[in-house]
């Protein structure tokens, strides 16, 4: 199932199955605030997704990043292919949902698109073993881990290049892991051109390994995301673009971005 967060036409925030061809509609949950993936009955009338704000699809303490998962980005960035997970953080204020505009930083020379895989939380997580990750893992959704090269390239611990407003989109769905392949595809396109295509299949580190080795370090509550890497054909975006962020079994994050 695929599971979504919105707003409805009187302001209640609601979850409910997003349905039809890529989410037209959404069978809504019965009530207001529903944790996303309860297993409820559905409201027998379904929404248009048009209709309402759909939100972030959870609301992360965090988001745990993982940098050179796919080893053709980390040849097209000039570097070595990790013999651990490189980590770095997205704090809450960068998270946007689908559909949202986006507002990037002003003066920047360079601010590129990322697609990838999130993974979200459902349990509580410490110090987890690779047998029993999954376990903790709610489903998949879509991320696009917004990147402001300028001030990256320049400091040592990406607080400027990675954790400024808005530069995490994430959504539109949480889908459950039996609705996303291990082969699932990745992709970016940027007003319709395709600028990123692989698949899960390429990943250094599978979702397993990413949960046992960041849940060694720190906990991972339910709701929190971890953003599994970046295919190569990561590039800049211009002011008015739109980038899409499919994941097969998940579906399309779409957000138009700003830039002063």
């Amino acid at each position: 199932m695929r599971y979504v967060r919105f707003r409805d036409t009187d302001g209640d925030i609601r979850t409910g199955e997003w349905t039809g061809d890529d989410g037209a509609e959404i069978a809504p949950h019965p009530g207001t605030g529903r944790a996303a993936g309860s297993r409820l009955d559905l409201d027998p009338e379904p929404l248009a997704a048009g209709d309402v704000d759909i939100l972030p699809p959870s609301d992360p303490t965090k988001v745990v990043c993982v940098g050179l998962n796919y080893a053709d980005h980390a040849a097209e960035q000039g570097k070595d292919v990790p013999d651990r997970p490189l980590l770095f953080l997205k704090t809450p204020n960068t998270v946007v949902g689908h559909g949202e505009a986006v507002d990037l930083p002003a003066n920047k020379e360079r601010i590129d698109h990322e697609a990838e895989l999130g993974v979200v939380i459902g349990e509580r997580a410490s110090g987890v073993d690779v047998d029993e990750a999954m376990t903790h893992v709610a489903g998949f959704t879509c991320v696009n881990d917004l990147s402001n090269r300028d001030d990256q390239a320049v400091e040592q611990n990406w607080i400027r290049g990675k954790a400024f407003d808005d530069a995490c989109p994430l959504g539109p769905v949480i889908a459950t892991p039996d609705e996303v392949p291990a082969d699932a595809s990745v992709e970016c396109r940027v007003n319709g051109e395709t600028k990123q295509a692989s698949s899960r299949e390429e990943f250094i580190f599978s979702v397993p390994e990413l949960v046992a080795e960041i849940t060694t370090y720190l906990t991972l509550e339910p709701g929190d995301v971890i953003s599994t890497g970046t295919p190569a054909g990561v590039g800049p975006l211009a002011d008015g673009d739109t980038v899409e962020i499919e994941v097969k079994g998940v579906g399309t994050l779409r957000n138009e971005v700003h830039i002063p």
